[in-house]
């Protein structure tokens, strides 16, 4: 569905901007020509046009407000990010998402923009700050072994037993774990923290209760089988006031997944925007955005989202075949959702 959207958006984006070049033809048939005019006049009723026109607006609103904030070596940065965290296949996902580079670095721009606007319209109490400290988690490096059969992990905890060095997980590693996509690297994961949602849950409360150096001494059942874990580094929760800023950021990453804080920010900044529509049939086209609206259990609908909220490593206990498909499918939401986040709410 997100493909059929940016495969709309193209087009959409094409009329809007020559709506103002009068009557140029577009094409030629041996029935008549099109203009522009026509185009335009055809697009306006539709409600992807419309779509396109309030993320016009926005942008425009929101560049004026927050553009000195977002450099294009911030943009550079986000997108090397996904660039690297896909590796050869990031030009793939771009064109399966009929994306280019440059579309899909004003698309990562646009969501930094929007990102901006939620902190400056979002103020975070001292009570968000203990709510959000009550589920934290520092980020942590694990490494585990993947098994079939529970009788198999608890052997492995034997030899844990008689030698807990990394060398010996390494091997027993390479020995028995069944994920192909770690066993060669000690089955070593990507630091998660509290915030991942690519982890079994049941794995990373285990891993959580870890401290540096431990390791599972029950097997820890998942969907996937039986893991053994070994924490590499667990740096400890530490106080809530020297995690302020990443409590903050984690808060602030959940408002950008939520269609009604999304919602009720839009709508302040487009008042201070001064939008005035001159197209008389195009006049309501941001009736939704007159009012704010309190949060409701459907908020959680919001298809936006940041560059945090997508992680590359998909799942700590699957096959390398499955983690190449969460990757990809990963990867193709983050691309959509980054040119899109701005405009959900307005398509509901």
């Amino acid at each position: 569905m997100r493909k059929k959207w940016l495969l709309s958006i193209v087009g959409v984006l094409l009329a809007v901007t020559l709506a103002g070049c009068g009557n140029k033809t577009v094409a030629t048939t041996s029935g008549g020509n099109v203009t522009q005019d026509d185009y335009y006049n055809e697009m306006k009723k539709s409600s992807s046009g419309k779509q396109v026109l309030q993320q016009l607006i926005l942008n425009k609103v929101l560049e004026k407000e927050y553009g000195d904030k977002v450099s294009k070596a911030k943009v550079n940065k986000q997108y090397n990010s996904y660039k690297s965290q896909y590796g050869s296949s990031f030009s793939s996902v771009l064109s399966q998402n009929d994306m280019t580079a440059s579309s899909f670095k004003q698309n990562l721009r646009s969501n930094l923009l929007l990102e901006q606007a939620v902190k400056d319209n979002v103020k975070i109490s001292n009570a968000d700050l203990k709510k959000q400290w009550k589920s934290y988690e520092p980020k942590v490096t694990v490494q585990h072994i993947l098994v079939a059969k529970k009788d198999t992990a608890e052997t492995i905890i034997s030899e844990l037993k008689k030698d807990n060095s990394a060398a010996n997980f390494k091997k027993l590693a390479k020995k028995y774990s069944t994920d192909t996509s770690t066993k060669s690297d000690a089955g070593k994961l990507p630091a998660f923290d509290s915030t991942d949602t690519s982890l079994d849950s049941t794995f990373k409360k285990a891993a959580f209760k870890l401290k540096t150096n431990d390791y599972t001494t029950t097997p820890v059942k998942t969907q996937y089988g039986y893991h053994v874990i070994r924490m590499i580094k667990n740096p400890g929760k530490g106080t809530m006031k020297s995690h302020e800023a990443t409590l903050k950021a984690q808060i602030y990453a959940a408002d950008m997944q939520d269609s009604t804080v999304l919602h009720n920010v839009i709508v302040k900044v487009l008042k201070k925007g001064n939008v005035q529509i001159k197209d008389n049939d195009l006049k309501d086209v941001l009736s939704g955005y007159t009012k704010t609206t309190k949060a409701s259990s459907s908020s959680a609908s919001a298809t936006s989202s940041s560059d945090s909220a997508t992680e590359a490593s998909s799942s700590e206990s699957s096959s390398s075949d499955s983690s190449s498909e969460s990757s990809s499918s990963a990867a193709s939401e983050s691309s959509s959702s980054a040119a899109t986040s701005s405009s959900s709410s307005a398509a509901e």
